[in-house]
């Protein structure tokens, strides 16, 4: 297979200190339970972002060594956020710390204000994270040598959201693939396409640019017809239009359109989603490989608390099925059982293990095993 330079499996017991290193944002989430946002007196606070949640559902489910690369200020907001990081079992040793300025014009923290949603209502999100620590970080922030070297992390994975938060994070993500690449470190990224972000972004056309580049040194990407077409301009009439939310034909035809189009990617994986009210969903997770798709058990009734997190806990599951050496079968079934169950207790991430997922994947319910 084009760009097979390893197995996706990693060696326990190995010499590296990490089995996966995300580089990304971590932000504070605030949470206003059952309420809204607009008429809030107190808030539940978590700490999240799309790389990170990668790294934190490897750590708390399934008992991998992780760590976060990125950017917090020097103030009690960083500290809290360092603090939460560490209670996850996420390595904080790599975190760089930013004098923080007073006002928050240099380095702040990035703050997400999340409404859950329910029945007709939507969830909601209100991001505040101009100028964010992890915003300014540079090619230079890291020494890759170091962090994906010989006593580094076996895998890295970063995503579409930290790429589009300034033209030094998208500098910065695309010096760490090719670093990886040149280290033999298996590299996953999250197209994770948002709409806010690519409006915001001084240039969109350039952003694609640097997306395409990051995924021809990557193994594995997250995204399906929709991400690929909009952050890489991967459309074609042949791919089409979905006739029903879950419609696979779009997606799978996008997948190996991707494939075609980026010799070393070895995997393409998403989750199809029916959002029939934000308490109720159709739920499958697809992962493909060149010659293969494997597809997990469906959900068509997912009840569901709180939808954040869901696809990154999909992510995470995925991985660690991969590197345990599951079937590919098995791995999307983790992967899709571990974002079912993130979607069920508040927060971005899941407050699960491997037995109640595998309980999940058996079909059993309500918590018995």
């Amino acid at each position: 297979m084009s760009g097979l330079k390893h197995s996706w499996v990693i060696p326990v017991g190995g010499a590296k200190r990490w089995d996966l290193a995300a580089l990304g944002e971590v932000m504070l989430r605030f949470d206003p339970g059952e309420g809204r946002i607009r008429s809030a007196r107190n808030f539940d606070v978590w700490e999240g972002g799309g790389e990170y949640n990668v790294a934190r559902g490897l750590s708390r489910t399934f008992r991998r060594r992780t760590a976060v690369l990125t950017a917090l200020p020097r103030n009690p907001l960083g500290f809290l956020a360092e603090s939460l990081i560490a209670q996850a079992r996420v390595d904080v040793g790599a975190i760089v710390w930013r004098d923080y300025d007073g006002v928050g014009r240099e380095a702040r923290m990035g703050l997400n204000f999340t409404e859950r949603g329910f029945g007709v209502r939507p969830p909601q999100g209100v991001s505040d994270r101009a100028h964010s620590a992890a915003s300014a970080l540079g090619p230079q922030a890291f020494d890759w040598n170091e962090v994906l070297g010989a006593t580094g992390a076996h895998w890295l994975h970063t995503g579409g959201v930290f790429a589009a938060l300034s033209v030094q994070t998208a500098e910065t993500a695309l010096a760490a693939v090719r670093a990886a690449r040149r280290l033999g470190v298996t590299v996953s990224y999250d197209l994770n396409y948002r709409e806010s972000l690519w409006r915001s972004h001084p240039d969109p056309e350039a952003l694609r640019e640097v997306n395409r580049a990051i995924v021809a040194e990557c193994d594995l990407v997250f995204a399906d017809d929709r991400g690929l077409a909009a952050c890489l301009g991967l459309v074609s009439e042949e791919i089409g239009r979905r006739a029903w939310p879950t419609d696979p034909g779009p997606p799978s035809k996008a997948a190996q359109m991707a494939f075609d189009a980026f010799p070393h990617l070895r995997g393409v994986a998403y989750t199809l989603r029916d959002p029939k009210s934000a308490s109720l969903n159709g739920w499958q997770g697809v992962f493909h490989e060149r010659d293969e798709r494997h597809v997990s058990i469906a959900r068509p009734d997912l009840e569901i608390l709180d939808r954040v997190g869901g696809g990154d806990a999909f992510a995470s599951g995925l991985i660690h099925g991969l590197m345990a050496g599951e079937s590919p079968q098995q791995a999307v079934e983790l992967a899709a059982a571990h974002g079912a169950l993130a979607m069920t207790t508040p927060g971005d991430n899941a407050e699960t293990d491997l037995a109640e997922i595998n309980a999940l994947i058996r079909g059993e319910r309500g918590g018995s095993r």
